[in-house]
């Protein structure tokens, strides 16, 4: 830890024997900040995709504009009804088959952030785009410890055919650096919580990083004395923000340890994968709150998080349902298929309005994180049953700093490219990008009242 000329570095790191924890946002930072003409807190980006379609006859708001009434897919979510745009008429045009058949799954999931035609292949000539998020990292990642973080709450093969005949990797992956590098979401919170805390020191011996586990209590005994040390320089409100953040990563460990005791199996014969809750709302609960930590110590200002992989076969037991997600969405107007399926659409917005509660109740700056991200909820496909990509499920929550103006259900023409909505939150970040796959220009009405 290095503190100089009285005031904290914005990158001041809490370290120990293979260790470093950011720090939120401090006052104590702003007199530094002021100085090298960065006054404002960052604003963050995060993608969150749930797979297989939504019942859209329960998503789509009647009315567009402010004072729609909430439906009952979006129902979780109406206390953030001032912090998120409900998008309609968005469309995913290369997730079409374009004279390639079936394997409208793959290339939904592959085509969500690049507007790309993926290559229908099952080998290893995998072809694709860039994505959105990583256009972004690869600016916005120059100054911060990881250029983007992502994570996902189902595992899933990257090689072979998981959808007539397209690879596992378009399935499994929304993030892509390149035509044919795919980033592969993290699946274990405890990985994700040594990447984001770890020093990256490779060098201790074997016998150094045993005798560290074996003793360690929790992660915030390794920077004891870091901490301490910190703490005598800080005011009384910077002391309350270090100590809910710190007793924040806490809690995140205790629930990872919890989970990676936790014996029971999913099913006779099926052991649990170690460190990974049984139940899909504890698992997506515990990867959304570490990306809170990852954004509130600026560790990262992108990530992705997919709820679940296209085609996704889980079940859902939580809520009364054993069947699995995808053949229920071919539900040939089943009604009790639809209602289960309605249900499980429904979970996923419980799950994202706990993310955006917990961005809302942290502080960032003179605001919280909910003010300065700009988040996008989708799917690549609007009806599963028919596998249609036009008109899809979109809503976007946050402020982006006061560039982005919600409340609202926004309305735009049939078949509008979704990487238009990208385009023009990278402008708002400062990443100037001519195209992202199919585009064809910025959005408008996001800052419109």
């Amino acid at each position: 830890m290095i503190i100089t000329q009285k005031h904290l570095p914005r990158r001041t790191f809490l370290k120990g024997l293979g260790v470093a924890i950011g720090l939120p946002m401090l006052d104590a930072m702003t007199p530094a900040l002021a100085r090298s003409a960065m006054t404002k807190s960052p604003v963050r980006l995060g993608f969150v995709y749930v797979p297989n379609g939504i019942v859209m006859n329960d998503w789509t708001p009647a009315s567009k504009g402010k004072g729609f009434e909430f439906t009952r897919i979006l129902k979780p979510l109406e206390a953030f009804r001032e912090d998120l745009l409900v998008l309609s008429g968005l469309a995913e045009h290369n997730g079409n088959a374009l004279g390639d058949g079936a394997g409208d799954h793959a290339r939904a999931g592959a085509a969500f952030l690049t507007g790309v035609h993926c290559r229908k292949t099952e080998g290893a000539d995998i072809h694709n785009g860039i994505s959105a998020d990583q256009i972004a990292a690869l600016e916005l990642g120059k100054t911060t410890r990881f250029a983007s973080i992502e994570l996902g709450c189902e595992d899933s093969r990257t090689v072979g055919n998981c959808d007539s005949g397209y690879s596992c990797a378009y399935t499994n992956s929304i993030s892509w650096r390149s035509e044919s590098t795919p980033m592969p979401p993290e699946l274990n919170p405890r990985i994700v919580f040594e990447r984001l805390f770890g020093t990256g020191d490779f060098s201790l011996s074997p016998e150094l990083k045993a005798r560290r586990a074996q003793y360690r209590r929790t992660i915030l005994d390794l920077v004891r004395d870091d901490t301490r040390q910190l703490v005598t320089t800080l005011g009384p409100t910077d002391r309350k923000k270090l100590d809910e953040y710190l007793s924040a990563v806490r809690e995140i460990e205790r629930r990872i340890e919890t989970a990676e005791k936790d014996n029971k199996q999913l099913k006779p014969g099926m052991d649990k994968p170690a460190g990974i809750p049984i139940t899909l709302h504890d698992y997506a609960r515990l990867m959304f709150d570490l990306q809170v930590v990852a954004f509130q110590s600026d560790l990262t200002r992108v990530t992705t998080m997919m709820i679940g992989r296209e085609g996704s076969m889980r079940v859902y037991p939580e809520i009364g349902i054993p069947d699995p997600h995808h053949p229920l969405t071919h539900h040939r107007d089943n009604p009790d298929w639809i209602e289960k399926v309605t249900q499980i659409n429904r979970l996923h917005t419980e799950l994202f309005a706990y993310f955006l509660s917990k961005l809302k109740s942290t502080q960032d700056g003179n605001g919280s994180l909910l003010e300065r991200s700009m988040i996008v909820y989708g799917s690549g496909l609007s009806d599963g049953n028919r596998h249609t990509h036009e008109d899809l499920p979109v809503l976007l929550a946050g402020r982006g700093d006061g560039s982005l103006k919600p409340g609202r259900h926004v309305v735009y023409k049939p078949d509008t490219p979704i990487t238009n909505l990208y385009l023009t939150l990278l402008d708002r970040v400062g990443v100037s990008a001519e195209r992202i796959g199919d585009s064809s220009g910025k959005l408008d009405q996001l800052s419109d009242l």
